[in-house]
């Protein structure tokens, strides 16, 4: 059961999610558009919008919205579970998309409808987290909290670290979360938003 001062953080946490995510949809509605554009340009008969099921809180799956950045699969093609630097399926919008991280802003749309939050353990695919979980038994653990656009693995960890490694920070924030520790991360993110290694590693597939 969680405590009075549980609760009371995770009501100022939802209502700062919803107004942050608010305001920040606003202001990238243009870019947002602008990205639309180029993509549709670069490959008109590709979406804009990646979709992608994945685990929420209480091992809820809701369906995750990203900026396309590979090209789709082709008939024939083999199946690839993750992408890597110079991926060839990555197309030159998407390139840029994912070294800015702004692939991943449309999941805005998601901490607005409560579905994820800006702070969090990254959601994952619900066969990762089984095939994780036989391994890594805490790795359940991560599904007491809702999934974030960011967190604490992201900034101390980023793409390149293993999911053994990745646990480790988000049981962190897990046992630790605190509105202080939120905003902590949150400016952390924004700091490192424009550096170049914070998109550089292995990253996810869109396949």
């Amino acid at each position: 059961a969680l405590t009075d001062r549980q609760r009371r953080y995770l009501r100022m946490k939802r209502g700062t999610d919803m107004i942050l995510s608010g305001l920040a949809l606003l202001v990238l509605l243009i870019p947002f558009g602008v990205v639309a554009a180029l993509q549709k340009l670069s490959s008109p008969h590709e979406p804009v919008i990646f979709r992608q099921q994945r685990v929420g809180r209480n091992a809820k799956t809701f369906t995750m919205y990203k900026f396309r950045t590979m090209r789709q699969q082709q008939p024939g093609e083999e199946k690839k579970g993750w992408t890597v630097k110079g991926d060839p399926r990555v197309t030159k919008v998407g390139a840029f998309l994912r070294r800015t991280s702004i692939d991943e802003l449309p999941q805005l749309f998601n901490v607005l409808s409560g579905e994820m939050s800006i702070v969090g353990p990254r959601p994952e695919r619900r066969e990762f987290i089984e095939s994780y979980s036989k391994i890594i038994p805490e790795f359940q653990e991560r599904l007491r909290v809702k999934g974030g656009l960011t967190g604490y693995a992201q900034i101390y960890g980023k793409y390149s670290t293993g999911p053994e490694d990745k646990i480790k920070y988000d049981l962190i924030y897990i046992y630790n979360y605190s509105l202080r520790m939120d905003i902590r991360l949150l400016f952390l993110t924004i700091r490192i938003f424009f550096q170049k290694e914070n998109a550089q590693g292995v990253e996810e597939s869109e396949l």
